[in-house]
């Protein structure tokens, strides 16, 4: 698969995951209408040059309006005009899902569910309390899985409930036909995928027009 199809299937999926309907195609990638307090529209683009990234943040003015892309930071820092904000980037990590028995550290048990679209969410709650400890959620992207919004409940961390998210997502998504996970990694979540197999396939730069 090329960088492009991975791109895009990485925003089918993140898209599915949030329940956004409204995917548009546009040249060099896809358009989302979010519709959220901050994140209005996400551009993500996988083509680009200088040129077109400078006349699309002349053009968009909205607040709340992104755009996310493959490439560097610096880059799409020079093309953007001033009244875009920089946001951290993030790697595209990919790895092959794989089954495999997933069993939660007592005290804590792991369920997966999946949704009418097929997507997965995993939880991690504790068995006595039923408090939420971990999640995360799948969503398949032209035929890969994208996993996306897994997070450890800060009481709960260093106890190894990501990996126990991931792990069952991978698992289940495995056994639904889905072999190759994707997912855009946050700095606090980069070292946790590399120990568990995942690669670094790009990044991804972001920037946003900020609401007053």
């Amino acid at each position: 698969m090329s960088r492009e199809d991975l791109v895009v299937a990485w925003g089918r999926g993140w898209a599915r995951s949030r329940r956004i309907p409204a995917v548009v195609t546009i040249p060099g990638g896809l358009l989302f209408d979010v519709g959220r307090p901050g994140h209005r529209l996400r551009y993500l683009l996988h083509t680009w040059d200088p040129r077109y990234l400078r006349e699309l943040g002349e053009e968009v003015t909205t607040p709340g309006a992104w755009i996310k892309l493959d490439g560097s930071a610096p880059d799409l820092r020079a093309a953007l005009p001033p009244h875009w904000e920089m946001f951290e980037s993030n790697p595209l990590m990919t790895a092959a899902l794989t089954t495999a028995p997933v069993r939660a550290p007592r005290p804590f048990e792991v369920t997966v569910r999946a949704d009418h679209a097929g997507v997965l969410t995993a939880e991690v709650r504790h068995d006595r309390t039923g408090d939420l400890a971990a999640s995360g959620r799948l969503a398949p992207g032209g035929g890969w899985g994208v996993i996306d919004q897994v997070e450890t409940v800060p009481e709960y961390r260093r106890r190894g409930l990501g990996t126990v998210v991931i792990q069952a997502l991978s698992d289940h998504a495995a056994r639904r036909g889905i072999r190759t996970g994707v997912l855009a990694a946050t700095a606090d979540g980069h070292a946790l995928y590399r120990t568990l197999g995942w690669t670094v396939a790009t990044e991804l730069a972001a920037a946003f027009i900020p609401e007053p």
